[in-house]
């Protein structure tokens, strides 16, 4: 643990209270904190520079450059649009075109690659730059504002904790806490599900109210920034905050209320590719792209959407109905922080730095759907599957995306998307920045077109704060900060662009831009076709298929100059391998099956075949559970005192995919299903058991493939049921004990939410 977070730690209460009461005596007194005692031994709080602007950084997930109204989208983010107006808009800021890389590139100023992140969290190797463990020596934006006298808070997604270390337990270091902030309040994965979701608070994991049919996740995080900034003005009003703001909206699952989505009723019945033509002509008129900019074509993999049918086009127009909704819907929630900085009188001192989307619209599912997890047993739900759920889709029974065709028209004009690091689909999104001290108001709701990338977002702030980041924090020396300040683009707005090169990777999709010159690889894969998803990559970047594209003249990446100029191609794709290597990005790996599976990366369950789980409030997080790939038995010891008691013995997972040992009516039953279809559910019973003590076993033997077992019930020694299955595939969840988690794992009423048995503990062996 680093030994200014032991500090912090150690002198927490000690602070508070101080905190708490040297305004009171300032107060009393007649001065203020700034002008009180100077005490000879206590140590002092550091001070922010006189006048040192509030930073609000706002981040949402995979949206597409052209799906926002600031941008010419068809959907309404007023609250984007009005930061808009009052501030600045950048159409040529990038990503790392996915989710782990660019929140480690955006909070430490540094190249992905460089802070061990050189893809998502879950597909971390035993590589240099693709650990995702950011290193000490990348301090983040919270480390050093909180070391100039910032208070921070971090709310919402942070897909940058490593798999291991996502344990009640720790370690800590590469929590938010570890990463600078004072509070956090949201959810250590790649995705949240809105109703339901599982959170954390600080170090604690926690779960959203229960019986509330308003709640959604959005609003919960605005709720609780609301309070963490007002808080500043009870306890320490003369000290400026940092708040970063990343709600997981919206990544799938899609989800919003219901009245929201019926605002988009209809809007998008006349398909992608009309959708995508409208958001080009709004783009021309608005401004935000050139005049002589090109609409990309739609890839040959897409279909048209004259070439669905009736059926087919009513439920995917459903799902572009449920991800606006959803979007709309996280904007409004934004804006009731915006609303309370404005009220509180504290929005004019405030930086907003407002980035829409971590990267590109996803098109990682050719159909969209009804429940993600189908994506782990290779299911492609057909629209035809789907229609006689359409009214349930974006509700809270379902857990699903939409297909793959509108995420590439909402990345408008550019071609492809998340992923797709070399082409702008995936990495270009829009910038919002609005800052009334900062931005005169002759330039305000200017649009801004010099390059830039989300590692120049902290120099940014830095700059804006006036603040140098230092050399080394708590005594370790920090590598160099890779990105440039924007702030000399804010009021000149033909200024000369500072960054002049960039290179991007992705899962082996290559880019390197430079002078307004842009190299790109061919995509090998589709990402929503899984039987390509272990295609062999070439590990010299010389053996791709390259293309070249002029973006001082092409703003849209849509002619391919490679042909016509094979001298400058050579030179930039010898560039890139430079720069590559000092970034640590090579070898290169796109193999998502291998990167996978069990051992690519540590684990808290290595080298051990048997766990015991006790009844507990708390979740057990994935980190602390085995993989169930392989045969595995279950034993739990319970005891009941009558017939009737029943609940959840143990569970992992819940109504979307799952398995458990329930207890109805004073009868055991496991339970197993893949997804949430009728046909996936898989049950055995066994008889009503008597009052006193009992061991329930289950045991789950493995066949040819990971999805085939025998699967066997025992009671006290006693055979009570057996099956052969096909479709015993398990999702790598969180598991309950005692209890169910944020959702049921079965409809049945006749089962608690918590077991009103006692169980003394439940352990599962691994078997040969």
């Amino acid at each position: 643990m680093k030994s200014g977070l032991r500090r912090a730690l150690a002198s927490g209460v000690a602070l508070l209270a101080l905190a708490v009461v040297a305004p009171l005596e300032a107060r009393a007194q007649g001065t203020s904190e700034r002008a009180g005692p100077h005490w000879r031994h206590y140590p002092q709080r550091p001070q922010a520079p006189e006048g040192a602007p509030n930073v609000l950084l706002i981040m949402t997930d995979d949206v597409g450059f052209g799906a926002a109204s600031a941008f010419g989208g068809p959907i309404q983010t007023p609250t984007f649009d009005g930061l808009a107006q009052g501030g600045l808009r950048y159409n040529e800021f990038h990503t790392t075109a996915m989710c782990s890389p660019t929140r480690a590139a955006l909070l430490t100023g540094r190249n992905h690659h460089a802070v061990g992140s050189g893809a998502i969290a879950n597909l971390a190797r035993d590589e240099e730059g693709y650990t995702s463990v950011i290193p000490d020596s990348a301090g983040t934006i919270a480390d050093v504002l909180r070391l100039n006298g910032y208070n921070t808070g971090f709310f919402g997604k942070n897909h940058n904790t490593p798999e291991w270390e996502n344990s009640p337990l720790g370690p800590f270091d590469h929590w938010p806490e570890g990463f600078g902030f004072d509070y956090y309040f949201g959810f250590n994965e790649a995705w949240a599900d809105q109703f339901h979701p599982e959170l954390v608070e600080n170090r604690n994991t926690v779960e959203p109210p229960k019986g509330d049919p308003t709640y959604t996740l959005d609003r919960d995080l605005s709720d609780r920034l609301i309070g963490w900034i007002r808080l500043q003005d009870t306890l320490t009003p003369d000290r400026p905050f940092f708040a970063y703001l990343a709600p997981g909206s919206p990544h799938t699952p899609h989800h919003a209320p219901r009245a929201w989505i019926e605002r988009y009723k209809g809007r998008f019945d006349r398909g992608w590719d009309a959708m995508r033509e409208e958001i080009f002509a709004r783009q021309k008129r608005a401004g935000v792209i050139p005049r002589n900019a090109v609409l990309t074509p739609r890839p040959a993999n897409l279909p048209a959407w004259s070439s669905l049918s009736p059926e087919a086009r009513r439920v995917a127009a459903r799902m572009m109905e449920v991800y606006a909704a959803q979007l709309a819907h996280s904007d409004y929630q934004i804006g009731r922080v915006i609303d309370a900085l404005r009220r509180d009188g504290r929005l004019d001192n405030t930086l907003v730095i407002f980035i829409q989307g971590d990267n590109g619209a996803d098109l990682s599912r050719i159909n969209g759907g009804a429940n993600e997890y189908g994506a782990f047993f290779a299911e492609t739900p057909s629209y035809e599957s789907l229609l006689p759920r359409i009214d349930e889709l974006g509700g809270p029974r379902t857990f699903g995306g939409a297909p793959s065709a509108w995420g590439w028209a909402l990345n408008a004009p550019f071609p492809w998307g998340k992923a797709y690091a070399g082409h702008l689909g995936g990495s270009r999104t829009g910038l919002v920045v609005y800052w009334p001290g900062g931005i005169e108001r002759r330039h305000r709701g200017e649009v801004r077109a010099q390059f830039h990338h989300v590692i120049d977002i902290a120099p940014t702030i830095y700059e804006a704060a006036r603040i140098a980041p230092p050399d080394a924090i708590d005594g370790i020396a920090q590598q160099p900060i890779e990105g440039v300040s924007m702030l000399y683009s804010f009021n000149t707005a033909r200024a000369p662009d500072r960054r002049r090169e960039q290179y991007f990777e992705m899962l082996g999709n290559l880019g390197f831009y430079q002078d307004g010159w842009l190299a790109s690889t061919t995509p090998q894969r589709m990402t929503w076709d899984r039987s390509s998803a272990s295609t062999p990559l070439p590990s010299d970047p010389r053996q791709f298929s390259w293309e070249l594209y002029d973006l001082r003249n092409d703003f849209s990446q849509s002619r391919n100059l490679a042909g016509a100029q094979p001298g400058r191609l050579n030179a930039m794709i010898a560039d890139f391998t430079d720069v590559a290597a000092r970034n640590h990005v090579m070898p290169l790996e796109n193999d998502v099956l291998k990167l996978l599976r069990p051992g690519t990366r540590p684990s808290l369950t290595d080298g051990r075949t048997s766990f015991t789980y006790y009844p507990s409030e708390r979740r057990y997080t994935p980190a602390m559970v085995p993989s169930l790939s392989r045969s595995w038995r279950l034993s739990a010891e319970i005891e009941i005192g009558s017939a009737q008691e029943s609940g959840p013995i143990i569970v992992q997972g819940g109504r979307f995919t799952g398995w458990g040992l329930l207890l109805s009516a004073g009868k055991p039953a496991f339970v197993i299903k893949e997804l949430d279809r009728p046909q996936d559910l898989v049950r055995l019973d066994a008889a009503a058991l008597r009052p006193g003590r009992h061991r329930i076993e289950v045991e789950v033997r493995r066949g040819a493939s990971r999805r085939q077992a025998e699967i066997s019930l025992s009671v006290d020694g006693a055979a009570a049921a057996s099956r052969s299955v096909d479709n015993a595939g398990i999702v790598h969840n969180a598991v309950y004990v005692g209890r169910y988690g944020t959702t049921p794992l079965i409809d049945d009423a006749a089962i608690p939410d918590v077991c009103n048995c006692s169980i003394a503990a439940v352990t599962i062996d691994l078997l040969p």
